[in-house]
């Protein structure tokens, strides 16, 4: 879900929409009940939650397995690179290197920016009522961009909490500027702060990004005069992967290995929870693994749904930091209604399939599960900039930027 400043319904694109006659439409996700039986996942059916946890899943989209008459491969190869691969690879990221951070940006959009001297606990409320999961940080008293606001914070600040919890009084007048003492003291290092100017082109942004591991990146401009510095936006990787879907198909069509060749996701050393876990346990294990999403499973290892990081956010509204010994599936169905649910694709699907379900839905990763929906690998957005960007790439062009 991996997350924008802007909302959820807004699309980036090249020239202010999307596409000609195109608009994004995310799957309709089918709500499982209890007492339903297990079918079978090819046929979008329902799956069986427990009672009380009848929580929306998104079946694999039709879209994300292209059927035989169209886009089949026609021989296949033990080259990792084919010719149309590297094409397609070499094209998106020409195209990346004539387009500016500016580009990604809809015609309209909203930016909400927090004062550093905010309390931390009345920057969860105004996240929530904005509908938003982060947003930039400013210095008032410098007149300076100070950071970025993410649920990443949130976490550092219930491990401090855990850590500290005789100091509950005192974590609840925390203000946003105290951030970076609550990672000191926690032990954790602090994300390295890092934007990047509007006009510059959009490769240097992606290449940022992966560098320093960051799923958004501030466009920040500064007046020649004055040297004031002006937040314009944030963009994510979300954004910038759908700008590519929707202004590069010639280029994404190309892209026909599947995932499982290619060697995209993680498929080893998968941490996961049930339904009955508590909130902190799966904290704690993104804690542990430094991700940002845990899949929800059962006791046969099939995917239920799936707990990420923002989920926390709405967790301790108000600092109730009591109730994360809740429930995951008590946290997860205080989600919005409209939640899309989740997504997911087989070892077989292929990036030009992917970056259709991107054009097409707000996908923040991939779970890949097997044909009884059983766990088997994450796809991440970060797996995906990563590839397009970097693959096939000498050593010397990785030290730029």
């Amino acid at each position: 879900m991996d997350d924008s400043c802007t909302p959820p319904d807004q699309a980036a694109s090249g020239t202010g929409s999307d596409a000609a006659g195109v608009s994004p439409q995310a799957s309709q996700p089918s709500t499982a009940s209890a007492g339903n039986s297990n079918t079978d996942p090819n046929l979008n059916g329902p799956l069986t939650l427990r009672p009380g946890h009848e929580l929306p899943f998104v079946a694999p989209s039709s879209y994300l397995r292209p059927k035989p008459s169209s886009r089949t491969m026609s021989d296949k190869t033990s080259n990792p690179l084919d010719k149309d691969q590297m094409q397609g690879l070499r094209g998106i990221r020409e195209f990346l290197k004539v387009r500016t951070s500016y580009d990604v940006l809809p015609l309209s959009f909203r930016l909400v920016i927090l004062d550093n001297d905010l309390l931390i606990r009345k920057s969860l409320n105004i996240l929530i009522q904005n509908g938003i999961v982060s947003a930039p940080l400013w210095d008032s008293r410098n007149g300076t961009f100070a950071g970025l606001l993410t649920s990443t914070d949130y976490i550092n600040v219930i491990q401090y909490y855990c850590q500290f919890p005789h100091e509950i009084d005192q974590v609840d007048q925390f203000r946003l500027s105290s951030l970076r003492d609550i990672e000191r003291a926690i032990g954790v290092l602090p994300l390295e702060t890092v934007s990047v100017h509007p006009m510059r082109p959009l490769y240097e942004a992606c290449r940022r990004m992966l560098k320093t591991r960051a799923r958004r990146i501030p466009l920040i401009d500064t007046d020649d005069e004055t040297g004031r510095e002006t937040v314009v936006s944030v963009i994510t990787q979300y954004r910038i992967l759908k700008f590519i879907a929707v202004n590069n198909e010639q280029h994404t069509m190309l892209l026909k290995k599947p995932v499982r060749e290619i060697g995209l996701g993680t498929y080893t050393d998968l941490a996961t929870a049930n339904m009955n876990s508590s909130v902190l346990d799966v904290i704690h294990l993104m804690v542990k693994y430094n991700i940002s999403a845990v899949p929800i499973v059962d006791k046969d290892n099939r995917v239920m749904n799936l707990f990420e990081a923002v989920d926390v956010i709405p967790c301790i509204k108000g600092g109730a930091y009591d109730e994360l010994t809740a429930t995951v599936g008590d946290a997860l169905s205080q989600r919005a209604e409209d939640f899309g649910g989740i997504y997911t694709c087989s070892e077989e699907d292929r990036l030009d399939s992917i970056f259709e379900t991107i054009r097409k839905s707000r996908v923040h990763r991939l779970i890949v599960v097997d044909d009884d929906s059983r766990l088997k690998g994450i796809i991440s957005l970060s797996d995906i900039l990563k590839y397009v960007l970097l693959y096939g790439e000498e050593e010397d062009d990785l030290q730029e930027y």
